[in-house]
C-alpha cells in the first residue's frame, strides 16, 4: 500500500514538472465587451444593443460549450468589461447585471475576471495569475464578444461617449501582447463587426496566430439555442482569417 501511494505521488509530481516545463497546461479564455445605452443610441435610425445582454448571451453559450468539450477541469476565463455593465444596470436597466453574470461564472464553474482598462486586460492575457502564471498555462483559446471596427475592439462603445469609446485595443498595439502567451495553433476569433478587414492580418503578424474576424458586420440577434452563435450581418459578409 505505501508502495502504491509512492509511486502515484512520484507520478503526480513528475506531471507536474513536466507540464512547468512544457507548458502544456491550457486556459480557454472569452472576452466580453459591454453595451451602448439608448441615451446615446435612440437617435439613430438602427440603435445597437437593445438588450443589455447581448455580448453576455453570446459569450454563455459559447462558455458552456467550451465547458462541455473540455471537461469539469478546465480552466476556462471570462473576461468582461465592468463599467460597462455597471452603467448600463444603474442607467438603464435598474438593477445590479453583475450578479446576472456571476450566475453564469457559477453555473460553469469558471474564473471570472474583470477589467476596466487596456492595461488590465493586456496584463491578464501576458501575465495569468500567481495560480494559473502565463508561462506555464498557454491561451488555447481567445474569443472576443463585443463592439468592433475594422481596427479595434471597442469594450465601451457608446456606453460612456456618444458613438466613441474611452477603452479599446487597436490594432496598433497587439505587438504588446507576448507571441508566447499562446498554444501552438490557438483558436482565436474575433465575434466583432469588421475585424476580418484589418485587425486579423495585424493580430497574426503580432501574435503569430491567426484570428478569424468578419468582412462585414455581425448580428446578435439570434437565439438562445444550442449551438447559436452571432451571424454575419448581409449576405457579402464572410469569415476570414
Amino acid at each position: 500500500m505505501k508502495r502504491t501511494c509512492l509511486l502515484l505521488l512520484i507520478s503526480i509530481t513528475f506531471a507536474l514538472t513536466l507540464r512547468a516545463q512544457t507548458g502544456t497546461a491550457n486556459e480557454y479564455i472569452v472576452i466580453s465587451g459591454g453595451p451602448s445605452l439608448i441615451e446615446w443610441e435612440s437617435f439613430k435610425k438602427i440603435p445597437h444593443d437593445h438588450w443589455w445582454a447581448n455580448f453576455v448571451r453570446a459569450a454563455r453559450i459559447r462558455l458552456g460549450e467550451l465547458r462541455e468539450q473540455r471537461g469539469d477541469d478546465a480552466l476556462i476565463t471570462w473576461i468582461v468589461y465592468k463599467p460597462g455593465y455597471e452603467r448600463r444596470g444603474t442607467r438603464q436597466e435598474k438593477q445590479n447585471l453583475l450578479s446576472n453574470i456571476a450566475s453564469v461564472q457559477q453555473k460553469y464553474k469558471l474564473n471570472l475576471v474583470y477589467f476596466s482598462t487596456q492595461k488590465q486586460l493586456l496584463d491578464y492575457i501576458n501575465g495569468g495569475t500567481k495560480q494559473h502564471p502565463r508561462d506555464t498555462w498557454k491561451i488555447a483559446n481567445l474569443e472576443y464578444f463585443g463592439h468592433s471596427n475594422k481596427c479595434c475592439f471597442m469594450f465601451d462603445y457608446s456606453n460612456e461617449i456618444d458613438s466613441g469609446s474611452k477603452v479599446w485595443l487597436h490594432e496598433t498595439e497587439l505587438k504588446q501582447i507576448d507571441r508566447k502567451d499562446f498554444a501552438p495553433r490557438a483558436f482565436v476569433k474575433s465575434w466583432g463587426c469588421h475585424t476580418g478587414e484589418s485587425m486579423c492580418a495585424l493580430w497574426r503578424r503580432a501574435t503569430g496566430q491567426r484570428m478569424i474576424g468578419a468582412i462585414g458586420s455581425t448580428d446578435y440577434s439570434g437565439s438562445d439555442v444550442p449551438g447559436w452563435h452571432p451571424t454575419l450581418g448581409s449576405s457579402t459578409g464572410r469569415w476570414v482569417h
